[in-house]
């Protein structure tokens, strides 16, 4: 793999990582948040997911 793409791809888990964290914050604060940061965090995997198929075919 092109040290770029490993580069995007560690961004990418960070800033994830640090999205859930903050979300994670904020239900802990007012738990009337939780449905919809459910929503947002079920999105999130959906947007991992389909990047993380776009870098496995672009790995070929």
């Amino acid at each position: 793999m092109l040290t770029l793409v490993i580069l995007v791809v560690l961004l990418l888990v960070l800033v994830s990582l640090l999205v859930v964290g903050a979300l994670a914050y904020a239900v802990h604060r007012m738990p009337v948040l939780t449905q919809p940061v459910t929503i947002a965090l079920a999105a999130m995997a959906l947007v991992i997911a389909v990047v993380s198929v776009v870098v496995a075919a672009g790995v070929r």
